[in-house]
């Protein structure tokens, strides 16, 4: 059966096109308080479960070994924008285990911030660190080498690193991980399909630390923490995840996956979120996202007011003239 339409796209006042997709939200006790669309079949969260990745860096000591404040911990989660203070950042963290841009094998692309892109046109190019995932790569880098592991190979799935990641993964969901459920990410490292049922209460754990280990809980606090702290090292200038954390702070964590797919956390309301646009338009995603906030979380009028943008985003032509605009349907209300 198809999914059902969570957003409409108007131009003028008529519907010009339509995304699909499935809401998944999740309570602490890992209880569906919402179930829109297809929440059981296997999904890959790509860059959504960062924070998920990033959970031995802190959890195992490494973090307080390099003296990692909120910013490192914030980019470890990143799908950054290539930005000069990201790659400033990323190129410190890997200084502090003693390595430098050679050893990340995330692949190099433009950078997200067209700004940035520019300027790197008349410096000669991007290398691996302007990668929008180089901040988690150096994460994994750290632990590998506070712990003992040979660095090389670490994004492999076969690497001690990568082993913990999914055992992570696997604790927080839920979900045995199975061979036939791992694939390649865009950065190489193994991507795990999982339920969107499985990633919200994956991020439901991750905003409570309920039913997780004392140790692992304190680590993901740690995490939430830092993002809050340093939203725009998560994400950068004008992008919607910094944005969003900007205006909540610790209320809302929010993270950008690929292929139309946001995880998220209300930590005082004690929720964790996944959502998965069918076509990949993470622009509905977007919607999806900020129409889950406004239902679950207590607005003020100020704070309604800085939202309703993300949940009624305008469309612009090339003159910045109004055309149109994305609206949440009622399957989500």
């Amino acid at each position: 059966m198809a999914e059902p339409i969570l957003v409409e796209v108007l131009r003028g006042s008529l519907v010009e096109s339509r995304h699909r997709g499935a809401v998944a939200v999740a309570d602490a006790d890992g209880k569906m308080v919402v179930a829109i669309g297809d929440v059981e079949t296997p999904v890959f969260p790509r860059s959504a479960v960062k924070a998920l990745q990033a959970l031995p860096l802190v959890e195992q000591g490494v973090a307080d070994r390099y003296d990692f404040g909120d910013e490192e911990l914030a980019l470890a989660c990143a799908s950054h924008s290539g930005e000069p203070d990201h790659v400033r950042g990323v190129t410190r963290m890997l200084a502090k285990a003693g390595l430098d841009v050679s050893a990340l094998c995330c692949g190099a692309h433009w950078p997200l911030f067209q700004p940035a892109t520019a300027a790197l046109a008349r410096a000669g190019g991007p290398s691996a660190v302007h990668n929008n995932c180089s901040g988690k790569h150096a994460g994994f880098l750290c632990v590998a080498c506070a712990t003992g592991a040979d660095h090389a190979g670490y994004w492999r799935p076969e690497h001690p690193v990568q082993r913990e990641v999914r055992a992570v993964l696997e604790d927080f969901s839920g979900v045995v991980l199975g061979e036939d459920c791992r694939a390649i990410d865009g950065c190489s490292v193994p991507t795990w399909a999982i339920p969107l049922e499985g990633l919200a209460r994956a991020f439901a754990k991750f905003s409570t630390g309920h039913g997780l280990a004392p140790q692992r809980a304190r680590a993901a606090a740690r995490l939430r923490a830092a993002c809050a702290n340093k939203p725009w090292h998560v994400a950068g200038t004008g992008r919607f995840c910094t944005e969003i954390m900007q205006l909540f702070g610790a209320r809302v964590f929010v993270k950008t996956g690929a292929e139309g797919v946001y995880c998220g956390a209300l930590p005082t309301e004690g929720l964790g979120i996944a959502v998965k646009c069918d076509d990949g338009a993470g622009r509905a995603a977007q919607v999806i996202m900020a129409t889950v906030i406004a239902r679950f979380l207590p607005l003020g009028a100020a704070e309604q007011a800085v939202l309703a943008p993300h949940l009624r985003p305008a469309l612009r032509n090339w003159n910045g003239i109004e055309v149109g605009a994305l609206r949440a349907t009622a399957a989500l209300k």
